[in-house]
């Protein structure tokens, strides 16, 4: 059947639709999905993890249902109150948008906390496995509280009451100086500062340096203590050189930094009554320890009384000693008089005696010069006598030495040969042609230079004598 004109000139409904191109339809749907969901929480298990080269975090967000693209930019990944990991659940705060890219759609992470509170405790399970195995709850690590402090440090948030709590129980206590370093103690920012705080006191920062540190928040849940389980608070902890006293929630509550803390406190009044003593106990302690150091000291003074009077009761009368030495001391003296006088008149008489017994002079004299010159005759006797022989001995030793000379058998006719050296030649098998000789004679020497073996003289007959002596 044919159409009509009518029926072809009929608009055909498909050609009255909008025309987008790919990009166009992608950045409309982009625009929808940003409009309708600006802000979200997802909840969902966390799959392909990655930390980008840039620092960007890439990963899903999955349920028995359907699965979620998500991006966590560097800058807020920096911030996360969490450590990302594969299996972990988590709720997700941020907008969906899409990725014209790849045609789909995602979400763009701002936070990422934890799930429930078995997903939460099993984290902190594991990353206080983690800590522990670093060695940062070791209890060599642990540090002794001063007994007296005289500047304590509180980190803690400035307006709530565990401040109060602190500064009212220091107050009964012993009263001391306070330095508060104020800090948020829940959210995002609060483990950074608190980590800020600790770092900051013990490394001064134009403060004075506290003798302890008092970290204290009150009580809440798991998820509001979640600050003092993060790994920068629990090194920042064990890393103090200043004592340090944990006092987070209730006695019931623990978390990390109760473990790195060199003690722990079941509450903010209970660190302060840790950090001081009572000031009253004190002052009893000391009134009783100078009443008791009294009473030391006055027996210790009476029993030194008793013990030297008992020792002065057995000494003797000192007067009467000195007496009878005063006495003897004169008798002695008187008697020393007589003594003296009686051993010289002894000595002089005994003198005497012996000068009348003496010979004269003259005679003693005169013997004396008649034996020393006596016994100088013998003497010059004896001397001669001795010279005389060793004379003899010597000119015998040298005549005999003189036979032996080899000056007595050069005057025989021989001749001593010597090397250019002056060392004597014994061997004629050393001298080569050639060699410097020097022959020496009994009255002199001689220059020779050797040329070869020794030629055998001829044998002069008796011709030859008759002719020679004709000479003669």
């Amino acid at each position: 059947m044919e159409n009509s004109p009518e029926n072809s000139a009929e608009p055909n409904p498909a050609h009255n639709l909008p025309e987008y191109s790919v990009g166009e339809i992608s950045r409309a749907l982009k625009r929808t999905l940003e409009e309708t969901f600006p802000r979200v929480r997802i909840r969902g298990e966390l799959s392909g993890f990655k930390r980008a080269a840039s620092g960007h975090l890439y990963f899903k967000l999955k349920d028995d249902d359907a699965v979620l693209d998500g991006v966590c930019w560097k800058g807020t990944a920096a911030r996360l109150a969490l450590d990302p990991a594969d299996g972990m659940e988590v709720i997700a705060t941020g907008r969906v948008t899409a990725y014209g890219g790849r045609s789909s759609y995602q979400i763009i992470v701002e936070s990422l906390e934890l799930a429930g509170q078995g997903a939460l405790l099993k984290l902190l399970q594991e990353r206080r496995r983690k800590l522990a195995d670093e060695g940062l709850f070791d209890q060599q690590r642990k540090q002794d509280l001063p007994y007296i402090p005289a500047i304590i440090g509180v980190v803690t948030s400035p307006t709530g009451a565990v401040i109060r709590d602190i500064l009212h129980r220091l107050d009964d206590r012993f009263p001391s100086r306070v330095i508060l370093w104020p800090v948020v103690v829940q959210g995002e920012a609060a483990a950074r500062q608190i980590a800020d705080a600790i770092d900051g006191f013990n490394q001064g920062r134009g403060l004075p340096r506290p003798d302890v540190l008092i970290v204290a928040r009150g009580g809440g849940s798991l998820e509001d203590l979640m600050a003092f389980n993060e790994e920068i608070v629990v090194r920042a902890a064990a890393a103090s050189t200043i004592p340090l006293i944990s006092a987070i929630g209730h006695e019931t509550d623990t978390t990390l930094i109760d473990f790195a803390a060199d003690m722990r406190a079941p509450t903010a009044s209970a660190a302060a009554e840790m950090a001081v003593p009572v000031r009253t106990d004190l002052l009893a302690l000391v009134v009783d320890s100078g009443s008791r150091l009294v009473r030391a000291i006055s027996r210790t003074q009476n029993e030194g009384r008793t013990l030297l009077q008992g020792l002065a009761r057995g000494l003797p009368n000192l007067r009467r000693l000195i007496e009878d030495a005063t006495q003897r001391l004169d008798d002695w003296d008187e008697r020393l008089k007589y003594s003296l006088r009686s051993g010289l008149q002894h000595r002089s008489a005994r003198l005497g005696r012996a000068v009348a017994a003496l010979p004269r002079p003259q005679a003693r004299l005169a013997h004396a010069q008649t034996s020393l010159s006596a016994q100088s005759r013998a003497l010059q006797l004896a001397g001669k006598r001795q010279i005389e022989q060793r004379r003899q001995g010597l000119d015998h030793t040298s005549a005999l030495l003189e036979s032996f000379s080899y000056q007595r058998v050069l005057e025989r006719g021989f001749a001593l040969v010597q090397g250019a050296d002056g060392k004597p030649v014994l061997s004629s098998k050393k001298v080569r042609p050639g060699d410097h000789l020097n022959l020496r004679f009994h009255d002199g020497q001689v220059a020779a230079i050797a040329k070869g073996r020794a030629v055998r003289p001829k044998k002069i007959n008796s011709d030859d004598d008759n002719k020679q002596g004709s000479l003669l």
